[in-house]
């Protein structure tokens, strides 16, 4: 068998390297970004829009059901490395938009506010929306194979409130080395700007494009390999020096708010280390406008660190800790006195089962020692009493057949047989016996008959009626 193209020393390097690779990208901050109860479809719209912008650091595929809980997601987000959940929910006066961090929270409440008073039923533009408005839009799928560059503007010394929300904002994304960044994975641009008069963030998402500079119009369109029409031209050169026949969009200003000198090469032609190039912003949506509402400690619950509509003085923030205080003491009592039943439950369970297999045992010993013997059937008296029974039968069945009485010693049990005592303090009645007539005795009275409907019986159980006339069978001889 032929070895391998690799050597060992090259699937080592291979390996290891492909094991950085997956700690590095279990080090990055990853999201889960979904709705929460009757968003609506323009809500769950808006929802995949924010998955793009989180891309490729979320869970593009993700699916929750309406019977999973909040806890149920988190529980999830353990095991696969999700550090913020961004969450959308609707109401009947507006769209909020939920920040969480896992997984010991905080979590940021915001408002989707209108975006201009012209529009009031407007709060947020959808991705589609903001593409159909522009005449020319630059979107591919090469933009989303690297996070976003994150641009915070204007979170200045405002309050903590606002240093709290820039921290979320950044540790959303992973962190960049400016003097080892690749400039040809910054393909896209998320601008969060933060009015302090208004107390509004601004949510803008752009796609990022690097021209060079510094050439006409007509040597760009050249370089971009986009002919233009020249038919109304004389030479070329009128094309290279003034750029006639191109359109005001192609023909964008460029100045010193978007000109800079690229430190390395980035693709695209004409873009030259240590050469300008001019950075323009096309915007692509989603576009929304949040307002801060509240931050709560934990994960959706917890004390509220700030709000921005109820402010309690210092007595009601000590009064709601003690009754929260209070609250968790009595469920702290209450899950003790739940364990104390549940234990005494189950001693009381052992301790029955011990007592039940004691008696076990007890009787076990009790009955003969040997569990493998075979039944002893009936108990002695009981026994006694049946062959009583069984002899006086045959005795009865003697006198009847023979016309004598049997011997003592033929059926030694139906003399001793006595009849069970009456109730106490009443005498017993003893019926005598008549003697023997020969053929002529008459039977005992079958019970539950008329008296003038006696029958006798044979010597086989047959009943016969004396009143017939039918004569007795011949006696035997013992």
């Amino acid at each position: 068998m032929g070895q391998s193209g690799r050597s060992r020393h090259q699937k080592r390097a291979r390996a290891q390297a492909h094991l950085r690779n997956l700690e590095a990208y279990a080090a990055q901050p990853h999201s889960f970004v979904f709705s929460r109860g009757r968003a609506g479809r323009s809500v769950r719209q808006l929802s995949l829009d924010l998955r793009r912008v989180m891309e490729p650091l979320t869970a593009t595929r993700l699916q929750i059901r309406k019977k999973n809980s909040l806890k149920d997601c988190v529980a999830v987000a353990g095991p696969l490395g999700v550090t913020h959940f961004l969450i959308l929910s609707k109401t009947e006066t507006s769209v909020y938009f939920k920040l969480i961090r896992l997984p010991g929270g905080p979590t940021l409440t915001f408002r989707i506010n209108k975006l201009s008073t012209r529009h009031p039923v407007l709060q947020y533009t959808l991705v589609r929306d903001v593409v159909s408005s522009l005449r020319r839009h630059r979107m591919h799928e090469q933009q989303f194979a690297h996070p976003p560059l994150l641009v915070l503007n204007s979170f200045g010394p405002h309050g903590m409130h606002v240093k709290l929300m820039a921290t979320m904002f950044q540790n959303l994304f992973p962190s960049i080395n400016v003097h080892k960044v690749n400039l040809n994975t910054i393909k896209r641009c998320l601008l969060i700007n933060y009015n302090p008069d208004s107390q509004e963030l601004d949510f803008r998402h752009y796609s990022i494009r690097v021209v060079p500079v510094g050439a006409s119009r007509g040597m760009k369109k050249l370089l971009q390999e986009k002919f233009p029409n020249m038919s109304r031209l004389q030479d070329v050169s009128e094309l290279l020096a003034t750029g006639a026949g191109l359109s005001e969009s192609e023909a964008e200003p460029d100045g010193e708010h978007n000109i800079t000198v690229l430190p390395q090469a980035v693709a695209g032609r004409g873009n030259m280390p240590a050469q300008q190039s001019a950075v323009r912003l096309t915007e692509i949506g989603p576009r929304m406008t949040l307002q801060l509402i509240k931050i709560q400690e934990g994960v959706g619950e917890g004390n509220v660190l700030f709000h921005s509509f109820v402010h309690k003085t210092e007595e009601e923030l000590q009064a709601t800790l003690a009754a929260k205080e209070e609250k968790l003491r009595l469920k702290a009592q209450r899950q003790d006195q739940q364990a104390q039943n549940v234990q005494r439950k189950r001693e009381q369970r052992e301790a029955h089962r011990k007592k039940s297999l004691v008696g076990m045992k007890r009787a076990q010993a009790e009955a003969d020692g040997d569990s493998d013997a075979e039944d002893p059937g009936a108990p002695a008296e009981a026994e006694g009493v049946s062959q009583q029974e069984e002899e006086e039968d045959e005795a009865e069945y003697f006198r009847q057949a023979v016309g004598e009485e049997p011997d003592e010693d033929m059926f030694p049990k139906a003399a001793k047989w006595r009849r069970p005592a009456g109730p106490p303090g009443k005498k017993r009645r003893v019926k005598e016996r008549k003697p023997d007539r020969g053929s002529d005795r008459r039977p005992p009275k079958a019970k539950g008959r008329h008296p003038g409907a006696q029958a006798k019986v044979g010597p086989r159980g047959a009943a016969r009626d004396h009143r017939r006339g039918r004569p007795w069978p011949p006696k035997r001889v013992a």
